[in-house]
């Protein structure tokens, strides 16, 4: 079993892996109680590194995939802020930062992909969606299935391209297109 001060989980949670969708969740085993957000009480730092170092995936295979035709697949990392949509993430119950400071957070990442760093590793660790868990990746998408903004930019790259400073609803979002 994991321990608290490993995780940064509350005392009696622990991460597992659900079989079906082979995600990470957060489970109690004493009360039963499963959730794909992590529990209030949770120290993100910890949990940002634990995940890193025991949940983070390199990519996903794309054999047997089918009914991707007129499809995209791209991973993001995405800054919320306290003007986003719904301004909370796994990593943070209630996201107070401001745009202006999301912009600052988002460019320094910029910066490091810029320099050498994975968008994929550092969506796993820093991105405010719960794609995080799987390096950012959103798998396929068509046309009409994201927001204007994130799908404009997404189809306007080439595999492999990642995006300038994107503005949606839900955040700021850098965009790497993968096939």
């Amino acid at each position: 079993m994991q321990s608290s001060s490993e995780t940064g989980l509350p005392a009696g949670w622990e991460v597992r892996r659900s079989n079906t969708k082979n995600l990470p969740y957060y489970f109690h085993p004493e009360t039963k109680d499963s959730r794909w957000e992590p529990p209030a009480g949770t120290d993100p730092e910890a949990l940002k590194n634990y995940m890193a170092a025991h949940h983070s995936t390199k990519g996903i295979s794309t054999s047997n995939l089918s009914g991707t035709e007129g499809k995209i697949r791209a991973a993001h990392l995405l800054v919320k802020h306290n003007g986003s949509r719904r301004p909370a993430s796994w990593r943070e119950p209630k996201i107070t930062r401001s745009l202006d400071e999301a912009r600052d957070r988002i460019k320094g990442f910029q910066d490091q992909i810029s320099s050498g760093a994975s968008l994929s590793e550092l969506a796993t660790t820093e991105s405010d969606c719960s794609s995080a868990r799987k390096g950012g990746d959103l798998g396929f998408f068509g046309r009409n299935d994201m927001q204007k903004e994130f799908e404009e930019a997404a189809f306007g790259l080439q595999p492999g391209e990642i995006s300038g400073v994107v503005q949606t609803a839900s955040g700021l979002h850098l965009i790497q297109r993968l096939d």
